[in-house]
């Protein structure tokens, strides 16, 4: 136990590696189980100025096990996201002028997004202000619904935050809105931005900075990097080391958040669907390494080796 509750020990950090993860199987459907029983997701991500980042991430939930895959996605490009990815169903919701959701886009999908074992919001999406609103409109229908939030999607936090500070009452304090499972999926940069930290000083200690987060907001928070750090509201903390360099290209973050996103609605935790995802996703770095090199794979390829990484991964291969 941690006698320093200010401060994180290395005995507290859990060490994910192959060894852990197969201890922790990710739940199975049964040999004769429909695609309900390995749960639905729905990705509300991309805009017409990045339709390809709801495609990655919404083929990697899929590559990642879930059964059923709805997309939302702004209107003007639905037609062209339902081409590249005729498993779907996609929905085209209303744009804001600047090509965001608008918030009363709320009122086509919240219905629908309530009976999904998983919501991924964020991906390739535009207008922080018209997101952050659209996001505080849908969070309380999804109160059994485990909810990914990555990109532009994160601000909400921040925004809550300066809506604290800019409070004339001195006394107020912040109060996360999280009342459902919510995961964050923040890199260092990000952090720094959404929890108004220095990024060195994030870097310098990633433990204690996702630990601080996750509490202070009520949500996972998987702090992104060559060691990822997963830190839960309660306390627990996991520590992730692997993967290379050429995990940084554009669509990674994408790609890592459809993961986590796909393990969550066929059944897992969230905070399972969170570790394994980051571990599957950088495993995947390192097989497309070894057969590409270290630099010039694309972020779309990574989900065409989840498939195989997990059965390798289950207890009894």
């Amino acid at each position: 136990m941690n006698d320093h509750p200010g401060k994180v020990q290395d005995s507290d950090v859990i060490k994910v590696d192959d060894a852990f993860l197969r201890g922790w199987p990710l739940p199975m459907p049964s040999d004769d189980g429909d695609k309900e029983e390995r749960g639905r997701v729905l990705v509300i991500a991309g805009s017409r100025e990045m339709p390809g980042a709801v495609i990655l991430a919404a083929t990697a939930a899929l590559r990642a096990g879930a059964g059923k895959l709805t997309i939302a996605t702004a209107g003007s490009v639905a037609t062209l996201v339902a081409l590249a990815i005729p498993e779907s169903r996609v929905i085209g919701l209303p744009e804001t002028a600047t090509g965001g959701i608008a918030p009363s886009a709320v009122d086509v999908i919240g219905t629908l997004a309530s009976r999904c074992g998983a919501v991924l919001i964020g991906p390739g999406m535009l207008d922080e202000p018209a997101i952050c609103a659209f996001i505080l409109s849908l969070l309380p229908r999804l109160a059994e619904t485990k909810v990914v939030l990555d990109a532009c999607a994160m601000n909400v936090v921040r925004r809550q935050l300066q809506a604290v500070d800019a409070s004339h009452h001195a006394q107020q304090k912040y109060v996360s809105s999280f009342s459902s499972p919510v995961l964050l999926t923040p890199h260092a940069g990000e952090m720094a931005h959404l929890a108004a930290l220095d990024k060195q000083a994030v870097l310098d200690n990633p433990v204690e900075a996702a630990r601080q987060s996750a509490r202070r907001w009520n949500a996972l928070v998987a702090l992104k990097g060559a060691t990822s750090v997963m830190a839960a509201p309660d306390g627990r903390i996991w520590r992730h080391e692997g993967g290379n360099v050429g995990l940084a290209t554009s669509g990674s973050g994408d790609t890592l958040a459809g993961i986590i996103a796909g393990l969550a609605a066929r059944g897992a935790p969230l905070e399972q669907a969170c570790v394994w995802g980051i571990a599957l996703h950088a495993r995947a770095g390192v097989r497309l390494a070894l057969r590409h090199g270290p630099l010039g794979y694309l972020a779309g390829e990574l989900a065409m080796e989840i498939p195989a990484l997990m059965h390798a991964l289950r207890p009894d291969e």
